[in-house]
């Protein structure tokens, strides 16, 4: 969960997050070891009223400047890569959740039982309970089992949303007629939210989502309560 002037990232709660979160400060150590660089020598020129004859002109100075940023741009790439593979894979999924993207709100089918499916509304203001997150607060949550392998098929009905949760390391569109999937594996137990990230019209704003992993138990006694009160 975020809090107030937050600089960073969420916390990770899943092993893809924590491997985005490792490839930002890889990334970033470099941007910084760069611009440290290029501001010494902005700095050396101007500053200076020397000249090396031999800068002006010199084959092995040009070879530098080409074959280093390659290198740099390598050692960006491949983890970069690496990533975007393991965002991709999804092995064997333990429960595969349906998220249907509407004007304004969620909806939600546990494709593996019958006749589990419940549409997820944003709580507004006035009906909050103390604690309560204003406008990330919906009155049935996303449950699924932690340390278990979750896939979400990912569409919408009417216009273009996006399905996103930032400490899980997950975004994405939901297209109308297209079935998109992702995947996840959350570590621990808690509430996790997120928002449409797609403009999506007037009340883009107010359709918040959450996602609450817990025990396997408990997810099997949710399961079971909402199947007999359907």
């Amino acid at each position: 969960m975020a809090y107030p002037t937050q600089l960073g990232f969420q916390d990770a709660a899943s092993p893809v997050m924590e491997e985005l979160l490792c490839f930002h400060d890889h990334a970033l150590m470099i941007v910084f070891l760069i611009s440290t660089l290029v501001l010494y020598i902005i700095v050396a020129m101007v500053s200076t009223k020397l000249t090396n004859k031999f800068i002006l002109d010199s084959q092995e100075i040009e070879i530098v400047w080409t074959v280093l940023p390659a290198i740099i741009l390598i050692l960006i790439a491949l983890p970069s890569l690496r990533i975007l593979y393991l965002m991709d894979e999804i092995n064997d999924p333990h429960v595969t959740i349906k998220a249907m993207g509407h004007q304004w709100y969620w909806s939600y089918e546990y494709t593996d039982y019958e006749n589990l499916e419940f549409d997820s509304y944003m709580v507004p203001t006035q009906d909050l309970t103390p604690g309560g997150f204003r406008l990330l607060e919906t009155d049935h949550r996303m449950v699924i089992p932690k340390e278990s392998p979750i896939r979400v098929l990912v569409s919408a009905e009417d216009v273009l949303h996006s399905w996103a949760v930032p400490s899980l390391g997950v975004k994405m569109d939901a297209v109308p007629g297209r079935l998109n999937q992702t995947t996840f594996i959350v570590t621990r137990p808690g509430v996790f939210y997120g928002q449409c990230s797609e403009i999506c019209g007037a009340n883009h704003s107010f359709m918040p989502i959450v996602v609450e992993a817990v025990p396997l138990e408990s997810f099997e006694n949710w399961s079971t309560l909402v199947l007999e009160n359907a």
